[in-house]
């Protein structure tokens, strides 16, 4: 997958930019605010319809307009492939090869990203919630249908959670209306719940792998789904779906009490273990950055083992993040097989020798030049 044209009109800091690819590596460099990172930026939306830095679509339009369109030209292993996203106040529209999508997830797919920036660096020690975006995010990518369910779960979470204030505040709950939600919370949540279970132990071969590669052998990496509730992977989807119910039953008083939702996939979380020790409790700084760096690596390659070809790569500021053995490790994977775009202050802290002929664009206040 290789991506050879990017428009943008009233995107953030950028009135219009347009610019070609000529290498498979690619450099903005410059300072702070200038809008590196919205170049980046764009091509996860232009992925996934969404950024990952807001959930407010109106903070990617252009201050004092009311569009933004973005446009983008692929090479991919099935033939050339244009996409364009325009996202209003309204909502989105996209188009494929110049064809309507009548959905969003009948879009989201065509164009597959990795998103390397200095927050996934928390992936291990940050908030539970970190985790769960880059759940979210990765699964989104090749199963669009995990997106759609994920917003109908929310959906219904928050219609539960009102009704759980209103029966505090009533001291009456609604027993009837509350079934219904239990029912179609349960039933989303365990369809997520599944495809995170299975993303989890395809994504585990590849990160024990590479961590593995990584520390020379002497490091053994775990990834551990910790669902909110008892949940046994072997189990038929109607028997978690009976068990998901009957926790919601138990915990009806304390819901009521505390108005809120206490178990469902929004309460999920991951652990990382090394040769069986915690990583995010017992490990060191070295031993988180390295984990965090063998969970992107190994999303490289398991979106090519379900898609039957290499994302496109982005990386925001990160590699200034990481050491000299670490940035070689990166450097050296995404080097022969997968198009890099990275942001930069500057080019001393990178191993430009390990970058080829890498293509560098010079970022000033929302336009672009090309050295």
């Amino acid at each position: 997958m290789y991506l050879k044209k990017l428009s943008l009109r009233d995107y953030r800091n950028y009135e219009s930019v347009e610019f070609a690819t000529e290498g498979a590596v690619n450099l903005f460099v410059g300072p702070n605010a200038q809008g590196k990172t919205n170049l980046l930026e764009a091509i996860f939306v232009l992925a996934l319809t969404k950024s990952h830095r807001t959930h407010q679509d109106k903070e990617l339009i252009r201050w004092g307009t009311d569009r933004t369109m973005l446009y983008g030209e692929l090479d991919k292993k099935y033939g050339p492939c244009t996409l364009e996203l325009t996202l209003t106040g309204q909502g989105k529209r996209a188009k494929v090869n110049g064809l309507e999508q009548r959905k969003l997830s009948d879009f989201i797919g065509s164009l597959n990203v990795v998103m390397f920036a200095p927050e996934d660096l928390n992936i291990v020690k940050g908030s539970p919630g970190i985790r769960r975006r880059f759940l979210d995010m990765e699964i989104g990518q090749v199963q669009p249908s995990y997106l759609y369910d994920l917003s109908q779960y929310q959906k219904v979470l928050v219609q539960r959670n009102n009704l759980l204030k209103q029966s505090f505040r009533d001291k009456a709950p609604n027993a009837t209306m509350m079934d219904v939600w239990n029912e179609q919370l349960a039933r989303l949540g365990i369809k997520i719940m599944k495809k995170r279970q299975n993303f989890i132990k395809k994504l585990q071969i590849w990160a024990e792998s590479i961590h593995h590669g990584i520390t020379n052998g002497s490091e053994k990496l775990l990834i551990a789904y910790n669902p909110s509730f008892g949940y046994d992977e072997t189990f038929e989807e109607t028997v978690l779906f009976e068990q998901f119910m009957i926790k919601l039953s138990q915990a009806a008083d304390q819901e009521i009490r505390r108005g809120t939702t206490l178990y469902g996939p929004h309460r999920d979380d991951l652990a990382f273990f090394i040769n069986g020790k915690d990583v995010q409790t017992f490990g060191s700084q070295g031993q988180q950055r390295t984990t965090a760096l063998s969970l992107k690596l190994a999303e490289i390659e398991f979106i090519q083992e379900e898609v039957g070809e290499y994302p496109i790569l982005l990386l925001d500021d990160v590699l200034s993040e990481l050491d000299t053995y670490r940035q070689t490790q990166l450097l050296e994977t995404f080097q022969t097989k997968v198009q890099t775009f990275i942001t930069t202050t500057g080019v001393e802290s990178l191993q430009m020798n390990r970058l080829g002929n890498a293509s560098i664009f010079h970022v000033r206040n929302g336009q672009l030049v090309n050295d």
